[in-house]
């Protein structure tokens, strides 16, 4: 818009100009004031993009990479720990006593299973073995090997070292010839047939009888029997 001044001069205003730019600034300011949380915001996510990139990058460059646990128990609820003095108690087994006569019967069922295995191995009738056998007690009975020929001439009289011999009158049995047969139970149960119990049982007999194999073969000598 212009005016002609008196002298005919077109003049522009320039008041109206000045107007206007108070009016432009109040819309700034009010676009700034409704928008500026909204700026606000964006800055700072952008500002922590920036921050979490120069984060990664920093620990790649140093190494290092972030923690991550792979335990889903850590992962899903507390931890548990304890302090280094911490004291932990054990729960301890209680030891069962073992009585002498259980720890015997123990005894006596390994020797009687050890037996039943020798049987398996060991002829019924083995007159050179049973000799053998007779020969590695004797010191057990107090006797030297001097009373070894005595001995193997006493029992080839009674049973030619046979362990299923049988005195067909009598009912003597085995080895030694006992009478009645079963007596040789007290050495062992397999008495029948285990020539090592036989003669266990036998050389006791003559111990406790005669003292020795050389006194039992001359009282044989003299009545036929022993």
């Amino acid at each position: 818009m212009s005016r002609t001044m008196p002298s005919g001069t077109p003049v522009r205003v320039r008041g109206r100009h000045r107007a206007e730019t108070p009016r432009r600034l109040a819309r700034i300011n009010a676009g700034t004031t409704s928008g500026g949380r909204y700026r606000n915001a964006v800055v700072a996510a952008s500002l922590g993009i920036v921050a979490a990139l120069s984060s990664g990058a920093a620990a790649s460059a140093g190494g290092v990479a972030p923690a991550v646990s792979s335990d889903p128990v850590s992962a899903s609820g507390p931890q548990i720990s304890a302090t280094s003095d911490a004291t932990v108690d054990f729960v301890r087994p209680s030891v069962t006593s073992i009585s002498k006569a259980q720890l015997d019967q123990q005894a006596k069922d390994a020797a009687a299973a050890a037996k039943a295995e020798l049987l398996k191995t060991q002829p019924v009738n083995d007159p050179s073995g049973a000799q053998a056998y007779a020969s590695s007690q004797l010191a057990k009975f107090g006797w030297g090997q001097d009373q070894m020929q005595a001995l193997v001439k006493l029992w080839n009289l009674e049973s030619d070292w046979t362990t299923t011999a049988t005195n067909s009158s009598s009912g003597a049995y085995g080895i030694a010839q006992a009478l009645p047969g079963n007596k040789m139970n007290s050495a062992g149960d397999d008495w029948q047939t285990n020539y090592r119990t036989q003669i266990d049982w036998g050389l006791g007999y003559i111990k406790d009888r005669y003292g020795s194999p050389s006194n039992a073969l001359a009282f044989h000598y003299s009545v036929g029997w022993y």
